[in-house]
Order: C-alpha cells, then sequence, then structure tokens
C-alpha cells in the first residue's frame, strides 16, 4: 500500500497505521511525501504525524468511518461492482431537478433507505437527483455544509458504498445525479488541514470562516485538491454533475479562474469516459460570465441557480417583503426575470444598498443555463422556523407556484416534499459534539432571529435532536386526498413539459410576458400560461386548453387562484 500526503512546511513526516509508526520520504513532487507499506487486509485505519504531532487524518481521506475526529480508512474503489456499464448521463437541458437531503428524506436517513423511495420520483418525472453534501461532517445529522473530510462519504449515511448503490440504483431507473460540494469553506470541527499546508488564507474572508487559498502563495496544489476532488465524485461515484456551493465565496486574482479551470478538467473527464458531465453553480453575483462560454470569455459552466426568479415568484405568491425581498415586491418583477433571468442586472439593491448584477445576452445565453426554483433548502431551512412555503399558501396558489415554475425558461428544481405540499418544516439542524461549539451554534441561531423580532422561544435549537426528526418526511402525507392532489398536479406539468418542446425551448428572446395587478400570462411560442394569482375570476384568453388547475369553471373563465395552459388557435402543432 502506498501512502501520499502533500505537507510542505513539516521537516518530518510519518505514517501511522495498525499502532506502528512510518517514516514517510519526500516523492518527486515538491512538498510531497510518500511511504510503501506492505499490504494488510482490506480497510486499515491510519494518520500521518506531522514533526512528531498526530496522527491526523488525511487530508484526501477516503473513509472516515469512525467520525471526522477518528483515523482515516484505506478503500479501494475497484472493490464495489457497478452495472450501470450503458450509462450515458442525462443533458442538463431539458432536465427536472429533485433536490433532496439523505439525512431527512426517510425516516432511517440512509443511501440504501433512499433507494426505496426512487420510483416515486420515476413515477413523478423527475430527471435528475441532487444531493446536498454527503462529505463526512461533525455528529450523525446536520445539512452538510460544515464537511471537513471533502474525499469522503458521511458514514452515517452509509459510506462510500452506501452512496455508490444509491449512484446505480438511480442509473438504473434512468435518473442522472446531482452532487453538492462545498469548496468555499470548511467547517470548524475535525479541520485539520490547516496542519498540512496552506489551504486556507488571510487575504479574504467568508461568513463561515477562513477562505480556501486559490490564488496566494502555495495554492497551486490546493486548485489541485479542489478540481481532483471534484473529478473523484464524477469518476469513482459515477455522480453525474456536480452543484457548487456559493462560489461567490472563492476569491481568486489569478488569470485562469479555479471555476475555469474545473470547468476545462470536467469537460476532459466527461471526453474520456463519454458521459454526460456538467457543473452548476450557486452564486449571489448575477453574473451571467459564470455560464457564458470559454471561447466567450466566460467561465464555461452549465448553469447557476437563479435566487432572483425565486425572489420575484415567492414575493408574488405570498406578499413577503421583508430582507431581501423588498425590492421584488414591485409590479413587473417576475416578468422581468422570466425574459431577463436576473431582477438585479445593474440595478440597485436597497438589501445591498448599493447597485448589483449583470445583464444577461438573451441573444446567446440559453434559459436552461439557469436553474428556478419555487423552494429550496436554503430559502426554506434559513427561515426562522423552516416553514414550506406550503404553510402559508393556499392549494390554489400552490398550483399557480408549480405552473409557473415549470412552464418557466429555465431548468427547474424541486425541494423534496414540495410536489405533494409537505407539512413537515424543514429547518437548520447540526450535531455538534465539542460542548463550546454546540451552544455558540445555538445562540448565534437565536441571536440572527432576534434581530428581526423573533422571540428567542421560538426559534427551534439546531442542537436539539427534535429539530431534525421534526424535518424527516412524512410519507404517509401523499395518500392524504390534499397533498395527493397537489402531486398530481406536478405529475401533469411534468409531463406536460416533456411532450411539449416549446416548454424546454432554451430562446430567451421567445418568452413574452403580459401582467396586470393580479394576474400574468407567458407566452411561449404557441402556448400561453395564464395565471389569475386573486381571488376573482378573470376572462380566460382564447385558446385550447391543455391543462389547467381548476375542473369547474363559467365559460371563457379563469377561477381566482388558478393556472391554465393553451395553445393558440391556428399555431404550432395539435
Amino acid at each position: 500500500m502506498t501512502y501520499e500526503v502533500w505537507a510542505p512546511a513539516a521537516e518530518n513526516v510519518e505514517v501511522e497505521t495498525g499502532g506502528t509508526r512510518h517514516a514517510m520520504t519526500p516523492a518527486g513532487r515538491p512538498g510531497w511525501w510518500t511511504a510503501r507499506i506492505d499490504a494488510g487486509p482490506e480497510g486499515q485505519d491510519y494518520g500521518f504525524v506531522l514533526d512528531g504531532d498526530g496522527p491526523f487524518p488525511d487530508p484526501r481521506s477516503p473513509w472516515q468511518p469512525n467520525g471526522v475526529h477518528g483515523p482515516s480508512r484505506t478503500y479501494d474503489h475497484e472493490r464495489f461492482t457497478w452495472s450501470d456499464e450503458g450509462w450515458r448521463g442525462r443533458p442538463l437541458p431539458g432536465s427536472v431537478l429533485y433536490e433532496l437531503h439523505v439525512g431527512t428524506f426517510t425516516p432511517e436517513g440512509t443511501f440504501d433507505a433512499a433507494v426505496e423511495r426512487l420510483d416515486h420520483l420515476v413515477d413523478l418525472g423527475v430527471d435528475a437527483v441532487e444531493l446536498l453534501p454527503v462529505a463526512a461532517f461533525p455528529g450523525r445529522h446536520g445539512w452538510g455544509y460544515d464537511g471537513v473530510h471533502l474525499w469522503a462519504v458521511h458514514d452515517p449515511y452509509g459510506g462510500p458504498d452506501g452512496l455508490k448503490r444509491f449512484v446505480d440504483a438511480c442509473h438504473r431507473r434512468g435518473l442522472a445525479v446531482v452532487l453538492d460540494v462545498v469548496h468555499n469553506h470548511l467547517g470548524p470541527s475535525g479541520n485539520h488541514l490547516g496542519r498540512f499546508g496552506p489551504y486556507f488564507t488571510d487575504a479574504y474572508a467568508t461568513p463561515w470562516g477562513p477562505a480556501v487559498n486559490v490564488d496566494q502563495a502555495g495554492s497551486d496544489e490546493v486548485r489541485a485538491f479542489i478540481v481532483g476532488n471534484a473529478l473523484m465524485w464524477l469518476r469513482d461515484f459515477h455522480v453525474d454533475g456536480l452543484r457548487l456551493d456559493a462560489v461567490h465565496a472563492i476569491r481568486d486574482q489569478r488569470a485562469v479562474h479555479i471555476l475555469e479551470e474545473l470547468a476545462e478538467a470536467v469537460s476532459r473527464l466527461a471526453a474520456e469516459t463519454g458521459r454526460e458531465l456538467f457543473l452548476v453553480a450557486e452564486s449571489d453575483l448575477n453574473d451571467p460570465r459564470l455560464v457564458t462560454s470559454r471561447e466567450a470569455g466566460g467561465y464555461g459552466l452549465d448553469g447557476q441557480w437563479s435566487d432572483d426568479f425565486h425572489h420575484a415568484l415567492h414575493t408574488l405568491l405570498t406578499g413577503e417583503r421583508q430582507g431581501y425581498y423588498a425590492d421584488f415586491g414591485v409590479q413587473g418583477a417576475l416578468a422581468k426575470t422570466l425574459t431577463r433571468v436576473f431582477f438585479h442586472d445593474g440595478t440597485w439593491s436597497s438589501f445591498r444598498g448599493r447597485t448589483h448584477g449583470r445583464p444577461v445576452d438573451t441573444l446567446r445565453v440559453p434559459g436552461h443555463r439557469f436553474l428556478g426554483f419555487l423552494q429550496n433548502h436554503d430559502q426554506i431551512g434559513n427561515r426562522a422556523t423552516g416553514d414550506r412555503i406550503s404553510a402559508s399558501l393556499s392549494p390554489g396558489l400552490l398550483k399557480v407556484g408549480a405552473g409557473l415554475l415549470l412552464t418557466a425558461p429555465f431548468t427547474p428544481m424541486l425541494f423534496m416534499g414540495e410536489e405533494w405540499g409537505a407539512r413537515t418544516p424543514w429547518r437548520f439542524f447540526s450535531d455538534h459534539q465539542e460542548p463550546e461549539l454546540a451552544r455558540a451554534v445555538s445562540e448565534g441561531r437565536r441571536r440572527e432571529f432576534a434581530d428581526h423580532g423573533w422571540a428567542a422561544g421560538d426559534i427551534p435549537d439546531p442542537q436539539d435532536s427534535e429539530t431534525y426528526r421534526g424535518s424527516i418526511l412524512d410519507w404517509s402525507e401523499p395518500k392524504e386526498p390534499r397533498h395527493g392532489e397537489l402531486l398530481d398536479w406536478y405529475r401533469a406539468l411534468i409531463a406536460l413539459r416533456r411532450a411539449r418542446p416549446e416548454l424546454t425551448d432554451p430562446r430567451l428572446t421567445e418568452v413574452a410576458v403580459e401582467y396586470g395587478e393580479s394576474w400574468l400570462v407567458l407566452h411561449r411560442g404557441p402556448l400561453r400560461i395564464a395565471a389569475n394569482l386573486g381571488a376573482d375570476p378573470l376572462p380566460l384568453p382564447d385558446g385550447d386548453v391543455l391543462l389547467a388547475s381548476f375542473t369547474e369553471a363559467g365559460e371563457g373563465r379563469l377561477p381566482g387562484e388558478s393556472i391554465a395552459v393553451l395553445r393558440t388557435p391556428g399555431r404550432g402543432r395539435p
């Protein structure tokens, strides 16, 4: 067995395995150390000792069966037997994504339990499952964004074999798998990377801790660490795409941005494997350069989340105007995002106190490169009580929101349980074992929302196990008539989206919107999507009704809180 580690500042490095320390020698690359030890049984625990201090887990640990503070364990990717040899992936254009958190998708909170629910997703009609982060993080349950072992799979979920079984099962059902990865920061508990090398820098800061060093001294190996990690998920775990968390927090002043370098590497791997592979970024910058091709001077990513579309749709449906929703409560906000993607495209942002964003070139950038959503883990979980939109909207308006989402010119994404209007909240929860850290997380959450007028006693404690358990989906709900009716509506919308090419047409220039105080009509070629957000009936536009959220209405009338998809007479195919 060959052990390798990058520790450029160390004068002496050892690998400890089986209770014995073995000296490592400088490798052929600057700062790298290596040791060859006779192989023992499969799955050897080991750690690295730096100048007598340690052992510490491997920065590239493939397995942490005893938690983030325990030793690393060797893992042979070749030992797993795959059954997806014929799988070539799914393209992002035209797909519908489904975001889920492994720990709360089922009561068991494991990959294997999630596999038992995949047929529900197939029946729903989605094309890809997007997993919240599964890299090893502290405790048993959490969101996953405080991971500290980026190359290891969270063991309570099922470890590396569990993730492979899940991906393999998805591919057998024709579902692609997208994995959320966090390269902008690491969690505070169990993070030993700084002991090994200059993985972090004081030149910048993030809201979550030290910034990852991608442009200062020693950053060549840090960039290789990030790119190698991304390729590992795509190559060794057969994942089809990555969602890159909060890339605006990755500060890079080098001539070739790390995102462009990553996009190039993934393109090469796609060519090598003959599979569809893609990258989607979460970004607060409203900068279309992320999804502009490299030939045109962009970074060449395949997609990015569109928070502006969510905010505009959310304010229109709920009437909420607090915080960052304030700017979106104006007439025409949703119409602008449907036709020009970003509401803030060089306009004044009151929440930020400055102008923000850059226009999208709608002649050149296709709509499918932007992910739209009515709900996601952030927009639910970062609310004070983790309440879903279904907790405040009528069944009619829930259908209107789903209809506008799934007929918009973007790549739609659902959040688990949204399709049946789940009553369970999805709260912020954690499982830190260090008392001081646990207390700091709980108190910080209370202070954050107390500043917005919430009573401390109303804020769920992230460290309380009930906060986690209360966020688990209730799979008996879809059998109830109210929930089942909404589920049928989502299925019908997704089926219509697949049947009508106008709804996956990527040309933003072919999208038009008319709107009034309580209504909106979205034009997609010969199709018109008419939404009534008010209580009173409105005239229904002329056309053949292809799908409607209501069953009975007066002749030529669109009932209150309803939506219909119509085909203009004499235009398009029957």
